[in-house]
């Protein structure tokens, strides 16, 4: 068996289309279906559901894509640890992002490329259960996202920032002279919220329930730049974490007072438990350790 064949099975998993695959592959169709065939011979059992179509993988098969990530994962990582020293990996860290933390990830990429220039960043949004599913298909090599998720149980984590929600809105005016704002106020205001899949809307509906309140949205969307146009734009409310404000400059920042009573929700990494770690996330580890996030996310916003 060899390392291109199972890299036929992954990228059969991926395109669920035997063409497609073999094009992403660079082979023909019927080469990488008889390295698929080469695999179920030599392993003594059947990996593909086949009919005139792809139709998915078997139990077998489904164990054998297990396998196949996790040893292609740990090829990449060979090539890394052959390419640089410690002190110098060169490859690419693969990151998955709750919406709700993007304003986060500049200062993560920036404190590792100041440090390892040759380390290059793959940046993907995505909800939680896409991070946790990609992670565990090898897809990603790290996470940012809520560390309150029941579903951590297999991962390792690394608490990075705490969130704290705050209301927002265009002018300061739309407060009405108030400094801070209730949960059963808010849910009485024009509303502008990240979409119910979203664990951040998840926390936000759970402190309206825990007040007694629905929130009852006149806007959902799972899209940061879409939130804060309508928000600016149309002169509704939102709930957000205060990190969003940084997204932006002072100068068209959108105005904030807090939500009480307070919630607030750790915000962390979330990576694969497995050794040896390899040497980008081994260096991408030792920098995200060393970074004050908290720290820097309160600076910049008290600017």
């Amino acid at each position: 068996m060899f390392i291109r064949q199972l890299s036929y099975v992954v990228a059969l998993a991926k395109e669920r289309h035997f063409g497609r695959a073999a094009a992403v592959c660079n082979v023909s169709q019927p080469a990488l279906s008889g390295a698929i065939r080469g695999i179920e011979e030599e392993l003594g059992v059947v990996i593909i559901q086949r009919g005139r179509r792809f139709e998915g993988f078997t139990e077998d098969g489904e164990r054998v894509l297990a396998w196949a990530r996790r040893v292609l994962a740990d090829c990449e990582h060979l090539r890394q640890d052959a390419r640089a020293g410690r002190e110098d990996p060169a490859g690419v860290l693969r990151m998955g992002v709750i919406p709700a933390s993007l304003p986060l990830v500049p200062t993560l990429t920036q404190y590792c490329l100041e440090r390892y220039p040759r380390m290059r960043h793959q940046v993907y949004t995505l909800s939680a259960t896409e991070i946790l599913r990609k992670l565990g298909d090898f897809e990603l090599d790290i996470g940012v996202s809520y560390l309150d998720d029941e579903r951590l149980g297999s991962f390792r984590t690394l608490p990075i920032f705490c969130e704290r929600y705050v209301l927002v809105a265009a002018d300061a005016e739309m407060f009405e002279g108030a400094e801070t704002a209730s949960w059963e106020h808010a849910a009485t205001l024009p509303l502008c919220l990240f979409s119910a899949n979203l664990q951040c809307r998840r926390g936000i509906d759970a402190a309206f329930a825990a007040a007694g309140k629905l929130a009852a949205p006149a806007v959902e969307t799972d899209s940061m730049t879409a939130l804060y146009a309508h928000v600016k734009r149309t002169r509704l409310f939102s709930i957000l974490p205060h990190s969003v404000l940084c997204l932006t400059e002072t100068s068209e920042r959108l105005h904030s007072i807090p939500m009480i009573p307070r919630l607030e929700r750790q915000i962390g990494l979330v990576y694969r438990d497995q050794q040896p770690v390899g040497p980008i996330m081994s260096a991408a580890l030792r920098g995200f350790r060393e970074l004050d996030m908290q720290g820097r996310i309160d600076a910049l916003l008290a600017n």
